[in-house]
């Protein structure tokens, strides 16, 4: 007799993995960096370069285009000239928008972005007082004001940026020794008051990120800001290092060889000290240059052929350039992004600063990809930065 063997019994349907979800939002993901970096780019395109199947690249923009991130480009393109036509994708850069709040010490700027990071609309808010609480009211008021001149956007979130430490998950500013706030809840407060989803970071990271996503960083890079607070962010494998508490970047008083300029911790020579846009315009108003409360006018007199705007603006240069050189050492990243005001609007300053390091280091070094709106990116960029990292959980709103 043959033997019958009994199958055996079926496993009960497995649900569905956990992994799934973030698997989705990964593909997401992939497939809207890639229209950002390609667009407008054929859905045929986009599979090719991440890897992803045509029928996981078609559902993907189906809902990234539900969702208001993409839309079809109005010229279709022809493969060799036969066959259907390519309908490609680019980013939908007229429906939506994030707000943008970069709190700096004398003013706030308030802004809208696009998704390709472009300034849409901004407004400069001057400091009545330093009040935390009154400083985010009016941001928020701006913010109202920037999206009743343009109806038909609609807002995705805003993101806060500052300087000093700035916590990102617990969304507060910790500590601004400036503005002499502590423990200030941005996020909380923000977010009452427009009914949008806040995200809160530190500039000097807000601005690596938009560097990463919209500039010329690549690879690993550093970022140092000077302006009144000085400070650093590091990023590589396309994230920005946070640290515990997100403390990562504070250089203050870190020293700097050369320095001279009396720091409130009592030592001489702290980076921030040194390179404070504070101290820039101190020692423009003690040369007779200007009035020295804007560290612009120090650049338009420079201009306007004043040779001792002219050799300040150098020297600030020299100095940045040796922070410089104090960070890679350490870092070794393979480029390098400075925001200072005089890197940003003149070639001699950049020379000077290139000047204190090694040529093959000098090369690496170049300014902000955003000279003429730097503050307002900062802003905008934390929201767009969580906007890229999870495309799916976008919901529009209206404040």
């Amino acid at each position: 007799m043959l033997r019958t063997v009994a199958p055996p019994p079926r496993s009960p349907a497995r649900p569905a993995r956990a992994a799934d979800p973030d698997r989705r939002r990964t593909s997401a993901r992939t497939v809207l960096r890639c229209v950002l970096e390609h667009g407008p780019v054929a859905r045929s395109t986009i599979a090719r370069l991440t890897g992803l199947s045509p029928a996981s690249v078609t559902d993907h923009c189906a809902r990234l285009t539900e969702l208001g991130l993409v839309r079809e480009a109005t010229a279709p393109r022809r493969s060799g000239g036969v066959g259907r036509p390519h309908l490609p994708l680019d980013l939908d850069g007229s429906g939506l928008v994030v707000g943008g709040v970069h709190v700096a010490v004398p003013y706030t700027t308030v802004a809208l972005l696009d998704l390709r990071g472009r300034v849409v609309a901004e407004r400069r808010l001057p400091h009545p007082d330093t009040d935390p609480l009154r400083v985010l009211e009016r941001a928020a008021g701006g913010l109202a004001d920037l999206l009743e001149r343009v109806p038909e956007r609609r807002p995705l979130g805003v993101g806060f940026a500052s300087g000093g430490w700035v916590d990102r998950a617990a969304g507060t500013v910790v500590d601004h020794p400036l503005l002499g706030w502590r423990e200030v809840p941005a996020r909380e407060v923000l977010r009452a008051r427009t009914g949008l989803p806040v995200h809160v970071d530190g500039h000097a990271r807000a601005l690596a990120d938009a560097e990463r996503l919209f500039g010329r960083a690549g690879g690993s890079a550093l970022h140092l800001f000077a302006g009144n607070i000085v400070d650093a962010a590091f990023a590589t494998r396309d994230e920005v290092h946070h640290g515990p508490r997100s403390q990562a970047g504070a250089i203050a008083h870190l020293p700097l060889v050369g320095g001279t300029e009396r720091c409130p911790c009592g030592r001489t020579g702290c980076l921030q000290a040194e390179l404070s846009e504070r101290t820039l315009c101190r020692r423009a108003r003690e040369a007779g240059v200007c009035d020295g409360r804007d560290p612009l006018h120090v650049v338009d007199a420079a201009a306007a052929g004043h040779p001792v705007a002219a050799r300040l603006l150098r020297e600030r240069a020299r100095m940045v350039g040796r922070a410089v050189g104090l960070l890679t050492d350490v870092l070794n990243p393979e480029s390098v992004i400075v925001t200072e005001i005089g890197v940003i609007h003149r070639p001699d300053c950049l020379a000077a600063l290139r000047g204190e390091l090694d040529p093959a280091r000098a090369a690496t070094v170049t300014p902000t990809s955003f000279p003429e709106s730097v503050l307002a990116v900062a802003g905008g960029a934390v929201a767009l930065d969580v906007l890229y990292r999870d495309p799916l959980s976008a919901s529009p709103e209206r404040i």
